[in-house]
């Protein structure tokens, strides 16, 4: 099958990823063989390529946003689930299920957790595996190339605006505008928030008005009020700083990347004092995952998924690095 693969993590201008051809995965006990319809191209694939996080494992096959159809059932599965039918594969892919973590409904704390497209083979690919436990149920009035987004940028994104409390009617400032960002506007906008977005590039600026934000601008300016909360996508730790400055008294920051780069100094009286905080997001248990799912079956979501073939994926992510996509990018496969 074709597939691309991370040989050499580092810049993309270093070719870090590769197209090859490898052998069709079986399944193993409990999992299950899905063909890949569309992959999402997500941020943390980025991470990957270019060494930002470690090596997990040697020329992994990145992607963890997948939609596909189930072909082969492993040996000792239990599940509803048929060959043909609609899958999703997420970032999230095995957790130990014993330790105090899983036991306390926070699995995606597990020290065992395990991830789709670094340290398993993902979705840059004809075909992939996923444990069944771990396949999610697509909602139906989506096409494959929209729900791909969902399955990172969707479900990630809901996590860090629960993670943020936004109060209801609340005001919520968003750093950054792209793939996770544009769904979790739309998913605080259902909830009667305000939005206000601070991010770089036209385009985003123009996606972020025409989803119904109050005011847009750039990346590190104060927006026009007080936030309640804000939520940042953009992996820039600089940011924080106009963040944490942005909120009101009493406000949160959520920060939903998996990577960031370093924080600047803080300023205990001018950035957290008056009881403001900040919260890191990790990955997302499965519960969040269904609820974000179920969510966007109430609600249509409308979704910005530039598109291009499985054969042009190191393009997708070179669009991505350098900032040219608007909203989430998918492979066709």
């Amino acid at each position: 099958m074709r597939a691309w693969q991370v040989r050499r993590p580092g810049p993309m201008s270093s070719t870090p990823l590769v197209r090859t051809t490898v052998d069709v995965p079986r399944p193993g006990p409990g999992e299950l063989l899905v063909a890949v319809r569309a992959c999402g191209v997500c941020r943390t694939d980025l991470h990957v390529a270019e060494g930002d996080l470690p090596v997990h494992r040697r020329d992994v096959v990145p992607g963890h946003e997948v939609v596909g159809e189930v072909v082969q059932i492993g040996p000792g599965v239990d599940t509803e689930l048929a060959v043909g039918d609609r899958v999703g594969i997420a970032w999230l892919r095995h957790t130990c299920g014993e330790c105090e973590y899983c036991r306390r409904g926070r699995e995606n704390l597990c020290p065992q957790s395990r991830y789709t497209g670094w340290d398993a083979d993902g979705g840059y690919a004809e075909f992939a595996t996923v444990p069944a436990a771990f396949a999610l149920p697509l909602p139906a009035g989506y096409a494959d190339t929209e729900l791909a987004p969902l399955l990172c940028a969707g479900i990630i994104g809901y996590r860090s605006l629960l993670r943020a409390e936004l109060p209801p009617g609340g005001r919520l400032g968003i750093y950054g505008f792209g793939g996770s960002a544009h769904l979790t506007a739309q998913v605080a906008l259902a909830g009667g928030a305000e939005i206000h977005v601070m991010t770089r590039g036209d385009a985003a600026r123009q996606l972020a008005r025409d989803l119904g934000a109050a005011s847009v601008q750039g990346a590190a300016d104060p927006p026009p009020v007080p936030l309640d909360s804000a939520i940042l996508f953009a992996p820039v730790g600089d940011l924080v700083l106009p963040a944490l400055e942005a909120l009101d008294r009493g406000g949160t920051l959520a920060i939903a990347g998996i990577h960031l780069s370093d924080i600047p100094v803080l300023n205990y009286q001018h950035h957290l004092f008056q009881e403001r905080q900040i919260r890191s997001v990790t990955s997302n248990t499965r519960a969040d995952a269904h609820a974000f799912l179920e969510f966007a079956a109430r609600h249509r979501l409308e979704v910005t998924c530039p598109q291009y073939p499985l054969d042009r994926a190191d393009e997708a992510l070179g669009d991505l690095s350098a900032g040219r996509v608007s909203g989430a990018a998918v492979l066709i496969v």
